[in-house]
């Protein structure tokens, strides 16, 4: 059954009566194909003129929509031969951040990612995709695994931020968070990371130093969520819309700024309603990305990385 969103209601409702329609016509043989036609015309329409407009609110409930595909879904999508590979030999294994070998387009490749999971059961075990400690320290060890070997390293981020509990302060949370930015930026090979869902704070940025940073088109990245925002600034969480505004978290306001290098197009109505050509998406803007930067050897891609996000302090001074 799909979910809709609040403000997708009246799509909702009239692809709810193109699927009565269809019920009646079939046991008793009703010909209204020619009414079933018209309605889906109409819904197709209207689909088209809601996300036309998306406030950057909706776009954030895109970001988080149950159905859409998860890093663990672009990894089987696009990655053959995964092999996972676990702990950060240290504590233990964060269930949040998966990661591991495999072959991209032919490629082999590292792989890491932020995992929220798709039902109830999974995303308690993946922590929400809110990762530890360990995480980060899973994710810079796969890093300077790559780096050893020569091997791309392709991320996939979703997560509202990393974990702020208690327990991962206690074990040094920051300090994972800012390793894990360091070994990015020092990686002596290509690295091109994908904001798939939700990009969040530090947790996101994390994985996503790269040499290309592609975002989904209804994808957000930001330092704090809506509602964290609304929070400390307003002391009231309700006006989380308002403080989506004023982050300017969409991928055409973070393109807008050199803040991600390439937005990638969703399917009509969001990458949720057709999972296998958003992954196919990005998996093309991916693979057109390596392709530039897998020729240039290690000093040139860490001096440009250095100066790529060197130059986004500048213009935000200026």
């Amino acid at each position: 059954m799909r979910h809709f969103l609040d403000f997708e209601k009246p799509i909702a409702e009239l692809e709810g009566k193109i699927e009565e329609l269809r019920r009646l016509s079939e046991p008793d043989g009703l010909n209204i194909t020619e009414e079933i036609a018209r309605l889906t015309s109409v819904a197709d329409r209207l689909l088209r003129a809601t996300y036309a407009k998306l406030t950057p609110w909706q776009k954030t409930q895109v970001a988080r929509h149950p159905d859409r595909p998860k890093a663990t879904d672009y990894i089987a999508g696009l990655i053959t031969g995964f092999t996972p590979l676990a702990g950060d030999r240290a504590f233990a294994d964060d269930a949040a951040v998966i990661g591991g070998l495999g072959r991209f387009q032919g490629r082999a490749v590292v792989v890491l990612g932020t995992e929220k999971g798709s039902d109830t059961e999974s995303r308690i075990a993946h922590n929400f995709g809110m990762a530890r400690p360990e995480g980060y320290r899973k994710a810079r060890r796969l890093i300077e695994l790559a780096g050893r070997f020569g091997l791309p390293i392709l991320s996939f981020i979703d997560t509202s931020g990393a974990f702020p509990g208690i327990d991962a302060e206690a074990r040094g949370q920051a300090e994972a968070v800012a390793r894990s930015i360091e070994a990015c930026l020092e990686a002596p090979v290509a690295l091109v990371a994908t904001i798939i869902g939700e990009g969040g704070s530090g947790g996101a940025v994390a994985l996503a130093a790269g040499d290309r940073v592609l975002m989904l088109e209804h994808a957000i990245y930001s330092v704090i969520s809506p509602e964290g925002c609304a929070s400390i600034l307003w002391r009231d969480a309700a006006l989380a819309s308002e403080a989506a505004e004023a982050l300017r978290l969409t991928a055409d306001d973070l393109r807008r700024l050199r803040l991600v290098d390439q937005v990638v197009a969703e399917p009509l109505g969001g990458a949720h309603r057709d999972p296998a050509a958003a992954i196919q998406s990005v998996g093309d803007a991916v693979g057109a990305a390596l392709k530039g930067l897998v020729t240039l050897d290690a000093g040139t891609l860490k001096a440009r990385r250095r100066e790529k996000f060197l130059e986004m302090g500048r213009e935000a001074i200026s």
